[in-house]
């Protein structure tokens, strides 16, 4: 099956500054990705190059096995909704259907109105008009009614209150459910991507940290914890992904393919969250000095 994302040594610069790093990456089809990092990192950048809206300064990029919006049929088969959600506001939510129903070939006007009325937008109201969430709700319609093959969101719930996230989530993973379809989804919010992913990226430093099934991550990762010198040799195969601690008592998390078991430590599973959290200590902390256990991952 083709990859839904494919990137190799992509690079994208703005002047001296770098957005995006000699980026190697394969997101594979059907999968419902989690792309997290900290601002700035490179998350929207990977994501407008993949929508095809920018060009990338080296490297290659390929979306369901060609080049970002290098034709329409191409086009046609990738939705996305930018970080702020942008609709029209003199347009009105109907109005806003009918642009859509022309502009995409591959238009469920059906799909696009079924949503509509399950939300209770009123179709004659103005985009102006509604609320943060409703706007977030009528972008994802629109993205959702093209029946792309892949869907890229750029923090989609950002701005939206609790009740509001898990609305707009639970709505794309019914499409998801019942249409099929790739996505990859930007945001903060860890612990919703949890609830929906089935993929993770991790990026910070505009560069690639972790690329993998959640499955993999959740069942690869571990806390160890205690006395410094019962760390300073790690288990067999494990390598170290960040380091915590005095010279006396340490936490450190590791990535091990082999199940991690501790004599004299302390030694815990890592759910999502805590996962992300450390390569991005780990991409956040200083160079360490060479007697340092974190030399290991060098």
């Amino acid at each position: 099956m083709t990859s839904a994302l494919t990137a190799r040594g992509l690079t994208k610069r703005y002047g001296r500054r770098t957005a995006l790093a000699e980026c190697t990456l394969e997101i594979p089809a059907g999968r419902v990705v989690a792309l997290v990092g900290p601002n700035g990192a490179g998350k929207s950048t990977l994501l407008n190059l993949a929508a095809g809206l920018i060009r990338p300064t080296s490297g290659e990029i390929e979306v369901l096995g060609d080049t970002p919006a290098c034709s329409p049929d191409q086009l046609a088969r990738v939705g996305f909704v930018a970080q702020d959600a942008p609709t029209y506001a003199g347009l009105t939510v109907a109005d806003h259907l009918e642009l859509g129903r022309r502009l995409n070939p591959r238009w469920d006007h059906r799909l696009a109105e079924r949503r509509i009325d399950d939300l209770a937008l009123d179709p004659r109201q103005k985009a102006g008009r509604l609320s943060g969430g409703q706007r977030a709700q009528l972008a994802l319609t629109l993205a959702l009614a093209k029946r792309p093959e892949l869907l890229l969101l750029d923090e989609p719930a950002a701005s939206l209150d609790p009740l509001a996230r898990r609305e707009l989530l639970q709505g794309l993973m019914t499409h998801v459910v019942d249409h099929g379809a790739s996505v990859v989804l930007s945001s903060h919010l860890v612990s919703d991507l949890e609830r929906v992913c089935d993929h993770v990226v991790v990026l910070t430093g505009s560069h690639v940290q972790l690329a993998a099934d959640l499955d993999e991550v959740t069942g690869t990762h571990y806390r160890l914890t205690g006395d410094a010198r019962d760390l300073d040799e790690l288990p067999p195969g494990a390598e170290l992904v960040h380091s915590t601690g005095t010279d006396r008592h340490r936490t450190v998390v590791v990535r091990s393919a082999l199940p991690v078991v501790g004599d004299r430590t302390q030694v815990e599973p890592l759910g999502m969250e805590d996962v992300v959290l450390a390569y991005m200590a780990r991409a956040a902390s200083p160079a360490p000095r060479p007697d340092s256990p974190a030399e290991a991952v060098r």
